[in-house]
């Protein structure tokens, strides 16, 4: 899951844009014309003050290509092969540099349309500016899909019930709140869980929040499997 956490956000930011040499076909191609759309691995752009990743980090992946009519409303469609090991994590990013202290509020609301097959998560990935940190909150998985690190027992909080494992991939401490039951719509109250991992537990300290991305963490779409999010937003104080 976390496992190359850091080295995929350093490509995802530094890596030039490489292509894959493929193409969408009609069936997976949104609707209506997106406004953006890239197959190359590292494809991204900003949107509406989301900047949006292709994302494809992973070993042994296959194609994958995403699509987007605005930067909260944006789909993938993949085809990776069922062999382990995440491939990729197509996303939207929000930057919010605050330090937790500094937040009144931090919450999101998520409306997506997922597969039923695949092994794959939804999840929001939550890093401070200095990458130490990784909050990642999953709010649907299916197929063989678990978290790093060890339980730590489960926690209402935020709007839901979780789940929550403790661990390390040896780049950074990963701390990961999987929702009890699979939602594919919602909103969720994050900062009472940055809070709670920084007061209650001092897993950390008064860190800045950087990035808040929400995405697909995918590990397996054979035979090419949509994505979407129908629509997102990330709103802060």
């Amino acid at each position: 899951m976390a496992t190359s956490a850091l080295n995929r956000i350093t490509k995802a930011l530094l890596a030039p844009a490489l292509a894959l040499g493929v193409t969408v076909g009609l069936a997976s191609a949104p609707a209506s014309a997106a406004v953006w759309s890239s197959c190359d691995q590292w494809g991204n752009t900003t949107l509406n003050g989301y900047t949006l990743y292709n994302n494809i980090w992973g070993s042994g992946a296959g194609s994958q290509c995403v699509w987007a009519n605005s930067g909260t409303n944006w789909g993938v469609w993949a085809n990776h092969p069922d062999t382990g090991g995440i491939k990729s994590y197509p996303n939207a990013k929000k930057v919010i540099n605050k330090s937790i202290t500094s937040l009144s509020s931090l919450t999101s609301s998520y409306n997506v349309t997922v597969p039923s097959s695949g092994s794959y998560n939804t999840s929001y990935d939550i890093w401070d500016t200095n990458y130490d940190y990784e909050i990642m909150l999953w709010v649907n998985k299916t197929g063989a899909v678990g978290p790093l690190g060890t339980s730590q027992g489960t926690l209402t909080l935020g709007g839901s019930t979780w789940t929550v494992y403790k661990g390390n991939n040896t780049a950074n401490d990963v701390f990961s709140f999987v929702r009890t039951s699979n939602s594919t719509s919602g909103t969720v109250n994050i900062l009472p869980i940055l809070k709670w991992i920084k007061d209650t537990k001092g897993w950390f300290g008064n860190v800045t929040i950087g990035d808040l991305q929400f995405g697909f963490e995918i590990t397996s779409s054979s035979g090419g499997l949509d994505f979407v999010t129908n629509s997102e937003s990330v709103t802060s104080g």
